[in-house]
């Protein structure tokens, strides 16, 4: 595993800057939902809740998987 530093902004915590980089990694297809989980320092059902909250799909299917899906 590769470590980072960063300086971050007094207004934002080593947790907060967590979780919002797994999110994106999460979100761009990066990392799956269990590593970005466990990369935030949450079980998955609360970072499902955590992204919900934030407006992240948790499923992300395009529209036409999505109705082949639904028409099976």
């Amino acid at each position: 595993m590769t470590q980072l530093t960063i300086d971050l902004p007094i207004s934002i915590s080593h947790e907060e800057a967590k979780l919002l980089l797994a999110v994106k990694l999460y979100e761009v297809g990066k990392l799956s939902l269990g590593k970005a989980a466990k990369l935030a320092g949450y079980s998955k059902g609360t970072f499902i809740e955590l992204i919900s909250k934030m407006g992240v799909p948790v499923v992300n299917y395009p529209a036409e998987e999505l109705d082949q899906e639904m028409a099976l």
